[in-house]
């Protein structure tokens, strides 16, 4: 009998192709660049299982023309680039990986707030174009303080109260706006205040954001939100390209509306507004949240695990659409 047919539409590590491989006919994407939506179903024809990254669009499109697939692993909490309810229709299970890079993530936000707030971007070019001129100047260079200041928490999920923890180690007081209350015993672990957005945005030094995607979210922070923040205050992006106005942000960082931003996503990425690329007040990532060797590699054999199942008719273990189970 025939092994089920896998496709990994992009480059994982070698151990993780191994043991898919084990139990699978597998064909992967070596050469590691997104393919079109006219190759990547021409590949898919013919399998019943595929790992895909956020770069990998599955929609009605696709799926028309994959009839013999069966499950849909992401490498990746998020599932913006997946239409589930297509899948579901089509019997197709959709699987993710939460939990895996809950820390990583938090602790990259944490830098870029560190970053940004210490302004080491700038300081970085500033050495290295030769401009350090005086060993010690009083005025130069001055950041903001991150002990004593007030957080603000856009999406208090499973990161955002890993971020908060590390918030609690510097004193800081933490304020949180979700769609829902967390557990109070969260709240008191974590010394956190629910409130309304826009009393977050007037209240915080630092306002963090880490909603998942979706169309409700699209420029949830745009010129109006960002009026309501401090001039002093500084917005960190660690959630969803797109969840920021980039043009808006953009505006408001050349008119010091704020002092500052750090971004690890952007709308259209890798593609970004090029009016970032002049501003020094703004840290500039790659959508690098959870790019540790040990996390990603977590993430890729939580898909395969997940994947595994679902086509040996299992249910997996991060099984989205719960109907299919």
């Amino acid at each position: 009998m025939s092994k089920p047919r896998v496709l990994i539409a992009r480059r994982v590590f070698p151990e993780v192709v191994e043991a898919l491989s084990a139990r699978f006919e597998v064909a992967t994407n070596e050469v590691d660049t997104p393919w079109a939506p006219e190759e990547f179903a021409r590949r898919l024809a013919g399998c019943q299982g595929v790992l895909t990254t956020i770069m990998d669009r599955v929609d009605e499109a696709l799926l028309a023309k994959a009839p013999d697939l069966k499950a849909v692993a992401n490498i990746a909490v998020g599932l913006n680039n997946i239409d589930v309810a297509a899948c579901t229709k089509r019997g197709i299970r959709v699987t993710n990986t939460p939990g895996v890079l809950n820390e990583t993530t938090a602790d990259l936000a944490w830098a870029l707030l560190m970053a940004a707030a210490r302004r080491i971007a700038e300081g970085d070019a500033y050495v290295r174009r030769g401009d350090w001129k005086i060993g010690f100047e009083m005025e130069a260079n001055l950041g903001t303080d991150v002990h004593g200041a007030t957080l603000g928490i856009i999406g208090m999920g499973r990161i955002g109260q890993a971020i908060a923890k590390r918030a609690t180690g510097f004193d800081m007081e933490i304020l949180y706006h979700n769609r829902s209350r967390i557990p109070e015993a969260d709240e008191k672990r974590l010394n956190a205040t629910r409130v309304e957005r826009d009393d977050l945005l007037a209240r915080s030094d630092f306002v963090l954001l880490m909603v998942p995607y979706s169309p409700a979210v699209h420029h949830l922070i745009g010129a109006v939100e960002i009026a309501k923040m401090k001039r002093t205050a500084i917005l960190v992006n660690t959630a969803r390209g797109g969840v920021v106005d980039d043009a808006a942000l953009i505006e408001a960082l050349k008119a010091g509306r704020i002092a500052g931003a750090a971004i690890d996503v952007f709308e259209g990425e890798p593609k970004l507004n090029a009016g970032y690329l002049g501003l020094r007040n703004a840290v500039l990532t790659p959508h690098v949240g959870s790019a540790t060797r040990a996390t990603r590699l977590a993430m890729c054999e939580t898909a395969a695990a997940n994947l595994t199942a679902a086509l040996e008719g299992r249910a997996p273990p991060n099984l989205v659409n719960k109907e299919l189970a």
